[in-house]
């Protein structure tokens, strides 16, 4: 696991959220608008794992709405917030989503999950 560069704040992780919900959007609205709404009907979401819910940045993403899920990880359903069932758009959302995480606050065991309805 890679090591944290510095001390996550709450604050640093409301930030990161908030620009990965907006990166989030935009990748769900670009793959909308380059493919349409025509796909598997599925979820997407995004895992956060390594990191305990009653730490620190725990507490800081499950005020930004993760929750602690069956498998452990903290985890938010359809981070992109965008209106479709369409499995591909909501991945590429959430493939955003977690990227930003990642690159914002040195986290590397974060993964978009998916699957089909």
């Amino acid at each position: 696991m890679k090591a944290i560069a510095t001390v996550v704040t709450p604050e640093a992780v409301q930030l990161a959220c908030q620009e990965a919900g907006l990166e989030a959007r935009a990748a769900a609205r670009d793959f909308f608008e380059k493919h349409g709404d025509r796909d598997a009907c599925g979820f997407a979401w995004v895992n956060v794992w390594g990191v305990r819910s009653n730490s620190k940045i725990g507490k800081a993403l499950q005020a930004q709405g993760f929750r602690k899920d069956y498998t452990g990880s903290l985890c938010i359903w359809n981070p992109s917030g965008f209106p479709t069932q369409s499995i591909s758009i909501l991945e590429a959302g959430a493939e955003a989503y977690a990227q930003v995480l990642k690159d914002k606050l040195g986290l590397d065991r974060v993964y978009a999950g998916s699957r089909l309805d």
